[in-house]
């Protein structure tokens, strides 16, 4: 397995105490369909897991829910014991019904549990990071966090912790987390065409917080939008390896966690990422939102 590299697009990010390929891997997609039960292809998934490592990512997105609790356990089964250049980032906050849905799971309680659940099934004493995640599965919701994320930061403070984030956030939602203990990534919804964190991105980076967009490319379907097919047109690409190249250039502080089932997908995207765009082509897109 190599060492991090800074060759991936984008170079590193220093996330909190630690240094993150800025082009990661989210691992959503190696469970079942719906994010439900073990993979298709067991050892498909593993080997993703492990290319990942050997094209020299660092950056790890992961959480409980996913499977549940498969995700998790792919990753120990594939890269335990984990190189010491590898940070996992984990969330915590909801869980998964018999439908799929996934109700929230907010209590001092449900939290420990699945901070410890993540511990057990990644084969780690600490957590890197654990991202607090809120809302719904239709985006943020206003309300305080105070109680559940004043939770996280005691089992911080026990050491099981290393870092803390939130996810699916408001604006008001970090700066409360803020006051509580120091963040070191905000995860949100975010693309070319949901612009809406354009504010709180900016003002993160001068904070030196990072920003991790889910779901980059538009959800689970291709981002549709008549200019960055045009561009990518042009370029002879792909609007997927566009638009991450974009955001990798909207600024140095968002990270990528791109997730694939695919050995050759993940090949793809990390090659798309390092596409160069030329100001011009930058002007473009940036209208997209506009």
């Amino acid at each position: 397995m190599n060492a991090p590299s800074a060759s991936l697009p984008g170079g590193t990010w220093p996330l909190g105490g630690l240094t993150v390929t800025r082009f990661g891997y989210g691992a959503m997609q190696l469970a079942g369909p719906g994010v439900m039960g073990p993979p298709a292809d067991h050892d498909g998934a593993l080997a993703v897991l492990r290319e990942a490592v050997d094209l020299g990512i660092t950056h790890i997105d992961t959480a409980g829910a996913y499977g549940p609790r498969f995700t998790n356990q792919l990753i120990r089964e594939a890269l335990h014991p984990y190189p010491e250049s590898l940070h996992i980032v984990t969330k915590v906050g909801a869980v998964r019904d018999q439908q799929g849905g996934w109700p929230p799971a907010r209590r001092s309680e449900d939290l420990r549990r699945a901070v410890h659940e993540n511990l057990k099934d990644l084969g780690l004493d600490a957590l890197d990071v654990v991202n607090l995640r809120l809302g719904d599965a239709q985006g943020p919701r206003p309300g305080s966090l105070a109680e559940p994320f004043e939770a996280l930061a005691e089992l911080q403070r026990q050491g099981l912790i290393r870092h803390l984030g939130v996810s699916n956030a408001t604006a008001e939602q970090v700066a409360e987390a803020q006051a509580v203990a120091p963040i070191v990534c905000v995860q949100n919804m975010y693309n070319l065409a949901h612009r809406q964190d354009d504010e709180l991105i900016d003002d993160l980076a001068a904070k030196g917080v990072a920003y991790v967009p889910f779901f980059p490319l538009g959800g689970f379907t291709p981002l549709q939008s008549t200019a960055l097919s045009a561009v990518a047109a042009r370029l002879e690409a792909t609007p997927m390896s566009v638009a991450l190249a974009w955001l990798l250039r909207r600024s140095p502080n968002i990270l990528l966690i791109p997730g694939t089932s695919s050995v050759a997908h993940l090949r793809e995207n990390v090659a798309g990422a390092g596409l160069l765009l030329s100001g011009e082509e930058l002007a473009e897109l940036d209208k997209i939102d506009r």
